[in-house]
């Protein structure tokens, strides 16, 4: 039997701005991002497995990527950690979700974090292929396996 892809998209709407930026996005501003997870495996082959015939349940991929990743980045502020100020204090103490990050937050830097988080709750049994983040409708990143062997 051959390795088949199964995707599952998610959606959530995040604000952050670009430190140190040479053009608008230096200000604070928000997307609706679009987020595209797809896993690579061999479906399941025993009769007896509830899961015959899946390379991973539907539900168990959304668990995957729902709490650590929608749930943690919906509504909330994101910004580079260089960028803290008596300003971003005051944010942090009247809002609950304003995160400071070791890095810029960009799509390709946003991108390269839910990678990493997604394989950490991965079966080993199970390959994590491809995960597109669109950050407006018309433009988005990819990371592909294929890419980093």
């Amino acid at each position: 039997m051959g390795k088949i892809r199964v995707t599952k998209e998610f959606s959530f709407e995040m604000a952050h701005a670009l430190w140190n930026y040479d053009g608008a996005c230096r200000n604070i501003h928000g997307h609706s991002y679009r987020l595209f997870v797809t896993i690579k495996g061999t479906p399941v082959s025993d009769p007896e497995d509830p899961k015959f015939g899946m390379v991973l349940d539907f539900k168990d991929l959304k668990l995957l990527v729902k709490e650590p990743i929608v749930d943690f980045f919906d509504h909330s502020l994101v910004l580079y950690q260089g960028a803290e100020g008596e300003t971003l204090s005051q944010l942090r103490s009247m809002y609950e979700k304003v995160y400071l990050f070791d890095f810029q937050p960009t799509c390709e830097n946003l991108l390269l974090y839910i990678v990493d988080k997604i394989r950490n709750y991965l079966p080993s049994s199970l390959e994590l292929h491809s995960v597109k983040l669109y950050e407006t409708a018309t433009s988005y990143g990819e990371w592909c396996s294929d890419d980093n062997h």
